[in-house]
């Protein structure tokens, strides 16, 4: 009875978030399956470099579970701009703005990581891809004031 109660529960907040954030629900589903690809490729390179840590694979867990709060931040700036805006009798025609940006830059991020760690798992990575995704990234990070996430 218990196991039908947890699932009944995670079926009503799955529910509930997917209603909310329609448009950001895609997008967090492929930063969760980069992110699991990525902590599998970095396990992959620590384990052929014989520098496997359960202390690092935690912190990547903690990093990862990190990200997911800094989307859930953007979600929150959103909907606060989009209540307040109503508040003001003004309709803001971006509903999940913040949000997207996070989640797409994180994606972006991530896979550069995958690209990273497949090279450095003698995997063959297109150089133009690698070299693109490497512009991305700096550029993203001299857009991106403070520190990266």
């Amino acid at each position: 009875m218990e196991k039908k109660a947890w699932q009944t529960l995670l079926a009503a907040v799955l529910a509930a978030v997917s209603a909310y954030a329609r448009e950001l629900l895609i997008p967090v589903l492929v930063l969760f399956a980069v992110m699991l690809l990525d902590y599998g490729t970095g396990v992959a390179v620590a384990w052929k470099n014989c520098e496997l840590s359960s202390r690092t694979g935690l912190i990547g867990i903690v990093k990862k579970v990190g990200y997911l709060a800094v989307v859930s931040v953007g979600s929150v700036l959103d909907y606060i701009l989009r209540i307040s805006g109503e508040r003001l009798g003004r309709e803001l025609p971006l509903s999940n703005y913040f949000g997207l940006l996070v989640t797409i830059w994180l994606i972006i991020n991530e896979c550069i990581s995958i690209l990273e760690n497949a090279d450095a798992l003698g995997l063959p990575v297109p150089a133009f891809v690698g070299a693109a995704l490497e512009r991305l990234k700096k550029r993203s990070e001299e857009e991106t004031p403070g520190e990266q996430v």
